[in-house]
């Protein structure tokens, strides 16, 4: 059986370039004690792999060079040699970037059985969807009748923490680019901000005049312009739930922080960075609440979709020019 996967040779300086990705090809040894085989049929990617690949430990261990890179999956079993998984199993992991995974066991989950498509796992109802219930409830402490902001609010994140947040009842700004992601948080009662052709400055006066009031809670996403401008306006007591800070992660040499920091003592504010897997515990909660809701269509998330293994490359750079609405990821 041969597995076909993507690999690096190098770390790379600053956004990567196409070149960098090698696509190879192994043959897989035969199937152990407590091992199964999965035909993978949805690949994710997603910001924070970019990371993994500097070679540097940081809440996660870097990717190996010359190994298959790895990321959230869905698929098939194919062959198993452990008694809680047959053949035609549905199941998630983390052995994507291939088109065929072979992997303990425990390392390998069944989806749970919710009416929704196979690939809503790996966003709405997985990692992605999980980040935006933890960052709002558990580590930003939303309250019915707070005003939220999210930043990149049309992200696989984003889309869902506008969501959750306008349910509470205050309002929801969100900030996002292209005019299409505009008009869909627009049509979600959300309020949206461009962040295109404006400095900190011209952000911050935009989201004075989306709140003037100003926000209770903060969901960051991209740091920089919008960290900044986001600070300028924070009530009393606000809570930032650090999430991610994409403007970032292509930085070749350190960046300058925000010069307004002082405002989280002007405010009172608390600003708390989190990895979702930490809290790993509150999915179960989060399947609990959200599931349904999404199998009923009450929540509307989107995906953008490439095909085919040979595309996972350019899907996952996507990401870094904004070109995804929602989930981004690859079906095989």
């Amino acid at each position: 059986m041969q597995s076909r996967y993507y690999t690096i040779h190098e770390h790379p300086q600053g956004l990567p370039s196409r070149e960098l990705f090698a696509l190879e090809q192994q043959e897989l040894p035969a199937l152990a004690e407590g091992e199964v085989r999965v035909r993978n049929t949805w690949l994710s990617v997603d910001p924070y792999m970019r990371g993994r690949m500097d070679g540097v430990t940081t809440y996660i261990e870097p990717f190996t060079l010359g190994a298959p890179l790895e990321g959230a999956a869905t698929g098939e079993v194919m062959e198993s040699r452990d008694a809680r998984f047959s053949p035609g199993d549905k199941v998630r992991h983390m052995a994507g970037w291939r088109d065929v995974a072979q992997l303990p066991a425990d390392q390998v989950e069944p989806l749970p059985e919710f009416d929704v498509p196979e690939q809503a796992y790996l966003g709405v109802l997985g990692m992605p969807g999980t980040t935006a219930w933890v960052g709002l409830n558990v580590i930003a402490d939303m309250q019915p009748g707070d005003n939220v902001l999210v930043s990149a609010a049309s992200g696989a994140v984003g889309s869902l923490a506008v969501q959750l947040a306008k349910a509470q009842g205050g309002t929801v700004v969100g900030i996002a680019g292209d005019q299409h992601k505009l008009d869909w948080l627009e049509s979600k009662g959300v309020k949206a901000v461009s962040y295109k052709g404006k400095n900190a400055a011209e952000l911050s006066a935009a989201l004075k005049d989306a709140c003037p009031e100003g926000f209770d809670v903060y969901y960051e996403n991209v740091g920089g312009d919008c960290l900044e401008a986001a600070l300028n306006n924070l009530r009393v007591g606000a809570r930032i739930a650090v999430c991610g800070m994409i403007a970032r992660y292509n930085d070749d040499a350190p960046a300058a922080g925000p010069g307004n920091l002082a405002m989280l003592l002007v405010r009172r504010a608390r600003m708390q960075g989190f990895i979702v897997f930490d809290h790993w515990q509150h999915h179960a909660d989060f399947l609990k609440e959200f599931g349904p809701r999404v199998a009923s269509g009450e929540i509307d998330y989107r995906e953008t979709v490439e095909e085919g293994l040979e595309r996972l490359p350019d899907a996952f750079l996507a990401l870094f020019s904004g070109a995804n609405q929602g989930k981004m990821l690859v079906k095989l």
